[in-house]
């Protein structure tokens, strides 16, 4: 649900103003042509960005948009599969603890130390049974070195789009090369059609996060794609208002287009086949992607 390219911003709640990006004293405003879209349900590719601290929490989780469901469609595949399960990418375990909480190990993986201890507390909290099958590990994805075997690993909420393109092979082969015999990788990214990242390189649209502690928080995020490096520069205003203040926040989050024959190709030279694609269409220019590849042995 979006207003057509060109138009004006409908109308919303005043919290949205403090937000806007002229606001901030930024020296572009949206490129002409390029609207503001306000969006209810789902965000077209907007996912990857990671939390800067609790308040950010509710952010983070409704940029996961059709993401949202996936963590049914991974503990469906991981119940066929089996564990161990690998969590890479793993935030603050919005797959890792529910994975633990149906009896699958999991190994979480995640550069940011708040946000492991974020999950690990979420896992305490529920009991030792589901702490106990929790073993976290603060790294990054490039130049990451595995010393375990796992039936399962997961590039969930598009965390391959965080990977830079020259690197990317390298972590698929170290994936591979640790999964058991019949094990499964799982990956979800944003696509884009090429024509249309062409015609609109600039994108701004307007949110509401859903929250349920008394603060009303409004978003404006400015997509901006760069074609030539293949990459994309995200970047959110949020006014966050509760009973006293409104506070400002912005973050930023960069990204890499996904070029899906050359991850096709990459997943290949890994010694891994595509096994199932599911696609779901987020607008008439985008989709999400999730692809379930098998070892070859």
């Amino acid at each position: 649900m979006h207003t057509p390219s060109g138009t004006s911003l409908p109308v919303v709640p005043a919290a949205l103003a403090p937000v806007l990006p002229s606001r901030y004293g930024l020296d572009q405003e949206p490129a002409p042509g390029a609207g503001i879209r306000v969006t209810a349900d789902t965000l077209p590719g907007l996912e990857s960005v990671s939390p800067a601290d609790e308040n950010s929490v509710w952010l983070h989780d409704a940029l996961l948009g059709p993401h949202s469901a996936d963590i049914v469609r991974y503990l469906s595949l991981a119940r066929s599969t089996g564990g161990p399960v690998l969590d890479l990418g793993s935030g603050a375990g919005r797959l890792a603890v529910p994975f633990a909480r149906h009896g699958f190990a999991v190994e979480a993986v995640d550069r940011d130390a708040s946000a492991l201890e974020r999950l690990e507390g979420w896992a305490r909290r529920i009991g030792p049974q589901v702490a106990g099958l929790v073993v976290t590990h603060r790294a990054e994805l490039t130049g990451l070195r595995l010393e375990g075997s796992y039936r399962l690993a997961l590039l969930a909420g598009a965390m391959v789009t965080a990977v830079p393109p020259a690197s990317r092979p390298e972590l698929l082969r170290e994936v591979a090369a640790h999964l058991e015999t019949g094990g499964a990788l799982a990956l979800d990214y944003t696509a884009h059609q090429l024509p249309g990242l062409i015609a609109e390189p600039r994108r701004t649209w307007a949110f509401q996060v859903p929250r349920f502690d008394g603060i009303d928080e409004w978003v404006v995020a400015r997509q901006v794609f760069d074609l030539p490096s293949m990459s994309e520069r995200i970047t959110y205003y949020a006014a966050r208002t509760g009973k006293l203040s409104t506070e400002r926040v912005v973050l930023t989050t960069d990204k890499w287009i996904v070029d899906p024959e050359r991850l096709v190709a990459e997943l290949q030279s890994a010694g891994l086949h595509i096994e199932g694609r599911r696609r779901h269409r987020i607008d008439e220019r985008t989709e999400s992607v999730l692809l379930v590849c098998r070892t070859d042995d």
